[in-house]
């Protein structure tokens, strides 16, 4: 037991004296109509680890929308410059992802056969962090789906993140 409590003290006491972020993904939100969601939390001042929730709110007939409905994205960067405010970074990133796939047919309407599919991934990316806690990244990467026949190949990186720094 006295372990147990131990280890929660440690990794709580882990989590409150490291820089943590919470953004919004702007760029997904304006031009195709989702929600991305994400929280970064630095273990040093070059390595990050963070989780992301992407939310599709775009019909699905719609003519230009991502493949996924929903896509939860674990991630580790490494960030090659500290000392600037704008910091180059590499990430790789593991997404979860699920949606549906258009089935095409002759003799009915076309229907949809929904997927939920793994992808490992890397991406590249700058982020601009202000004294005051604004932070600005960009990013972009690509992702391959691991098990399914019916996903997607490939699995799309993209952002334009607003947040804050506490």
């Amino acid at each position: 037991m006295k372990k147990i409590i131990f280890l929660s003290c440690l990794l709580l006491s882990s989590f409150s004296y490291s820089q943590q972020e919470i953004k919004i993904d702007i760029a997904d939100a304006l031009a195709i109509r989702s929600l991305e969601f994400s929280y970064e939390n630095y273990i040093t001042a070059e390595n990050s680890f963070g989780i992301s929730a992407l939310f599709n709110l775009a019909n699905q007939e719609v003519d230009f929308r991502y493949n996924e409905n929903m896509m939860i994205t674990p991630y580790f960067r490494h960030y090659f410059t500290t000392e600037a405010q704008w910091n180059f970074f590499g990430e790789g990133f593991v997404g979860i992802n699920s949606g549906k796939k258009e089935i095409t047919s002759n003799l009915t309407e076309n229907t949809y056969k929904e997927y939920t599919d793994g992808a490992l991934g890397v991406a590249v990316g700058s982020k601009y962090s202000s004294e005051s806690g604004l932070v600005i990244d960009a990013y972009i990467g690509v992702g391959r789906n691991l098990f399914g026949s019916d996903s997607p190949v490939l699995v799309p990186r993209i952002g334009l993140n607003v947040g804050w720094r506490f």
